[in-house]
């Protein structure tokens, strides 16, 4: 934790009094902090982990559109507000990690719970004003989070699992058996509707793609989006996404199109990006798997999300 300490004191001007770990997703370490006057949400991207390159070189970029949207539109207060270093940087970093800052939310993720009528209004409401906004309504370069239907992931994915299957360990080499086949289909599928969608040009908006319960806070009255490393400017499908299979899904819409009054949901952008996940998480988690360094229990856990996105693909 000294290092901690020492980033809020250089970088922050923070005298950190109390460092708590908070439960965080698989991408970053979190901690409650204090002076013993303000509190802070403070992410930590692990220098040493293979996915930290991805999630943190876009931060300069949509950490300012967070700011404007929060500023100007009719997401104020329902987005974590991050705090500058005393350089007016939005991250800093040690040879530990990279870090975040943000005010302190005082609520509850929504995590395994299930979400009320109300809170499914709420949410509905906060993306139909985020899909409001194209790329020329909003005053900063996004053209590097413009979506462009690629799937980067493909090559390592099938080198180091397709095509080096023999060589994994064993305990992924098990989890993967009898599996390989589903995986090819699914990326010889993504990989058509990829080149269709690019062909096609669908409308693009800004989405935050990563739209599930645990990005999902409730404080007091207001519920909370959290966690915008994957803001883009896509089509809307890039949300949608995530509720297509819940069972308020038809409600969401409902009130979702009380302000896009004449939205169809595009099937082929639906189908590409629910495989464009799967394959990215599952290349995401073998990574981990593959590179990273891990104890018994973490690549437990690993292996067993990974088994759960198999099975998934497998229905």
């Amino acid at each position: 934790m000294e290092n901690i300490i020492n980033i809020l004191k250089t970088e922050y001007g923070i005298k950190c009094l109390t460092i708590t770990p908070q439960k965080g997703g698989w991408s970053a370490s979190a901690y409650k902090v204090s002076d013993g006057v303000e509190n802070y949400f403070l992410k930590a991207y692990e220098i040493n982990r293979a996915s930290t390159p991805k999630l943190t070189s876009m931060i300069d970029i949509y950490i300012p559109i967070t700011i404007w949207l929060n500023q100007n539109t009719k997401l104020s207060h329902k987005l974590p507000v991050p705090v500058v270093t005393k350089a007016g940087n939005y991250k800093c970093q040690d040879n530990h990690a990279i870090y975040l800052l943000y005010e302190y939310i005082d609520g509850e993720t929504i995590g395994d719970d299930e979400l009320s009528n109300e809170q499914v209004a709420q949410i509905s409401d906060m993306i139909a004003e985020l899909h409001s906004f194209s790329s020329t309504q909003i005053p900063f370069d996004s053209l590097k989070i413009r979506e462009d239907f690629s799937l980067p992931f493909l090559q390592p994915l099938k080198e180091h699992i397709v095509q080096n299957f023999e060589y994994l360990a064993n305990d992924l080499k098990e989890l993967l058996k009898g599996r390989i086949w589903s995986i090819e289909k699914l990326m010889q599928r993504a990989e058509t509707l990829s080149r269709f969608l690019i062909k096609n040009k669908p409308k693009m908006v800004f989405c935050h793609t990563d739209l599930h319960n645990w990005n999902l806070m409730q404080s007091k009255n207001t519920l909370i989006l959290i966690d915008w490393e994957g803001l883009k400017v896509a089509p809307p499908e890039a949300d949608l996404m995530f509720l297509k299979e819940k069972p308020y899904y038809k409600y969401f819409l409902d009130v979702y199109k009380e302000k896009h009054l004449d939205f169809q949901v595009n099937s082929d952008a639906m189908e590409f990006y629910l495989a464009r996940r799967m394959l990215e998480d599952t290349w995401e988690l073998a990574e981990q798997l593959l590179f990273d360094s891990q104890n018994e229990e973490s690549r437990s856990q690993t292996l067993k999300y990974l088994k759960a996105l198999l099975d998934d693909m497998e229905l």
